[in-house]
């Protein structure tokens, strides 16, 4: 029998399921396998959907499960959309009036379901829509916009907003993920648009790809030039290659090209740009200014009076702008949720608990324990590091090879802590992305720079953001650092750090001295090859005492750990692939 929910159009025999794994066929039947279920539940501000002109920093449910109808090379959410039988049984079972429920009581504007793709939960979403939509709340979702006509008709009846997610433009973009073309996708919008539906656009940002997001921007513009077009630097999870990966200097550069012919261009993936802001199409002045807020989220820092600018225009934004900021708590909101779950799955690859089964049965203690609140906290902590191992290899049974890794970053803890407690520390400014953008107070890397024997000036924040918070070039000078890190996960290259520097007119000693570090991706958080950037900090800091042979150090540790020699040309920024 053939799926009618998405364009793959499985034929699924009785008692299988289809390549999202999510439908099966029962009774002759399409059904879903795990109905009613999800992976997280709770509130999210809008922006970090990523939704920036339907009722702006609202506060909504998000809703999710498991499992995709693609398989995209690079996937942010891949951690969570390979599920696994066991994976499922762990989910949330909850009916549609009890998660109504709780968007209420958390006064919540309405449900959105992102993360994964809501074909895969076709029946249960369409079932909590209809409800939604009879208690007064709003419903959207976002997708890849694979919905057969019939699905997304259905669906259509119950939708305020809906955010498209575009992996190219050309056919050959969308057999890289495992479907055959691109035409379902800009039907859909259209359709949705045509309909009344609040959309927004999402189109990747690949390096040697520019030409596809033009494209993509020429459709949108063909329907509305006031259709917020949303471009996301590409950021190389899962198994894909770095070299895709374009600077953040480069991403500018194309949404530069696109603000040409389309009103509202962003920019996210990209720590201290200022394309996030939305800006008058007529005069340029900035009328709601907003800062990174994790992978593809952002958050409203102030806002000029409903938005209206003062030469009068307004841009089209559906819906109030609310007066209080909702910010998510630790890992909650959006796509941070993955990268919890990517840190942890990074320890389970170096204990030697990667088979899919150990993996879902740590899945599975996760939703049930809601560790994740917990873990947000100590794993800030280099020192408490091991009791995070500790947890994991216990209940995966590697407690061996678990203790052997804890002992190995301890000891290199212990050694550099002690040759530097007496020590004169230099002061350190540890940045993501731009120069503007600082990492937070308790952030991991600041606390990595106090083990080396630094001076983090980033523990001078009061403010805080996920991760970190836009601060001013005076507040920057003021500090005047004399050692700049560029974090290794949302990355800049030193030399752009340097040119923006200069353009700016940030005058330093770090910058004055050209003592500016970037990281090699992924050495410095998220992953315990932080062991390997405490140390490449030590040797920055202070060459005097520390000579770690970095090259022998990380090929010492990749054979340990990950079974293999350290080879560079195969970073990426995945917390757990090497």
């Amino acid at each position: 029998m053939k799926c009618p929910v998405c364009e793959l159009g499985c034929n699924i025999k009785e008692g299988e399921y289809g390549r999202c794994r999510m439908m099966t066929n029962r009774d002759d039947a399409i059904e879903e396998r795990f109905a009613d279920r999800y992976s997280t539940l709770f509130p999210i501000s809008i922006e970090t959907m990523p939704t920036l002109h339907f009722y702006p920093r609202h506060k909504f449910l998000q809703v999710s499960s498991i499992g995709c109808n693609f398989s995209c090379p690079g996937c942010i959410s891949e951690v969570l959309t390979m599920g696994t039988e066991t994976i499922c049984a762990a989910l949330k079972h909850l009916p549609p009036e009890k998660v109504i429920a709780k968007a209420i009581k958390e006064n919540c504007k309405g449900i959105a379901f992102c993360i994964n793709d809501p074909t895969v939960s076709f029946f249960t979403f369409l079932k909590l829509a209809k409800a939604a939509k009879k208690k007064g709340l709003l419903v959207g979702f976002s997708t890849n916009g694979y919905f057969t006509r019939d699905a997304l008709e259905q669906l259509i009846e119950f939708t305020d907003f809906v955010n498209i997610g575009f992996k190219g433009f050309c056919d050959d973009r969308y057999k890289s993920c495992g479907v055959s073309s691109s035409a379902p996708v800009f039907r859909n919008l259209t359709h949705l648009f045509e309909a009344g539906v609040h959309v927004e656009a999402a189109a990747i940002h690949m390096k040697g790809y520019e030409d596809e997001v033009r494209q993509i921007a020429r459709f949108v513009e063909s329907l509305s030039a006031d259709i917020p077009f949303q471009v996301m630097r590409f950021v190389p999870f899962g198994e894909a290659d770095i070299e895709f990966e374009p600077t953040i200097r480069e991403s500018e550069a194309l949404c530069l090209d696109l603000k040409q012919q389309l009103n509202h261009v962003y920019l996210f993936n990209c720590p201290g740009t200022e394309l996030l802001n939305t800006c008058c199409p007529d005069c340029g002045t900035t009328v709601i200014t907003r800062e990174f807020f994790g992978p593809m989220g952002s958050r409203i820092i102030k806002t000029l009076p409903d938005a209206i600018c003062q030469c009068g225009r307004q841009p089209v934004i559906k819906g109030d702008i609310a007066q209080l900021r909702y910010d998510e708590h630790g890992f909650f909101g959006g796509y941070r949720t993955t990268r919890a779950f990517e840190m942890l799955h990074a320890i389970m690859v170096c204990i030697g608990a990667d088979d899919p089964e150990k993996v879902s049965r740590l899945w599975f203690d996760l939703f049930e324990s809601n560790y994740l609140k917990e873990f947000h906290e100590t794993v800030q902590l280099p020192g408490e590091y091991g009791n995070i191992i500790d947890r994991l290899s216990q209940k995966t049974d590697c407690v061996e090879t678990g203790n052997r890794l804890k002992q190995t970053i301890n000891t290199t803890l212990d050694l550099i802590s002690s040759k530097t407690r007496d020590v004169e520390r230099p002061t350190v400014y540890y940045a993501m992305g731009y120069p503007l953008f600082a990492l937070n107070a308790e952030r991991f890397e600041t606390n990595l720079v106090e083990a080396a024997g630094g001076n983090c000036l980033n523990k001078r924040l009061t403010r805080k953001g996920k991760p970190g918070v836009t601060i001013t070039r005076e507040e920057l000078m003021a500090w005047n650092p004399d050692i700049i890190f560029i974090s290794g996960f949302l990355s800049c290259p030193a030399s752009d750090f340097y040119d923006y520097c200069v353009k700016h007119d940030i005058r330093v000693s770090a910058v004055e001295n050209n003592r500016i570090y970037d990281h090699f991706p992924l050495w410095d958080f998220g992953s315990p090859r932080w062991m390997l950037g405490l140390m490449y900090i030590a040797n920055t800091l202070h060459p005097q005492i520390f000579n770690f042979d970095m090259e022998k150090e990380a090929n010492r540790f990749y054979t340990a750990f990950f079974n293999r020699p350290f080879d560079a040309k195969k970073a990426n920024r995945s917390f757990y692939r090497v």
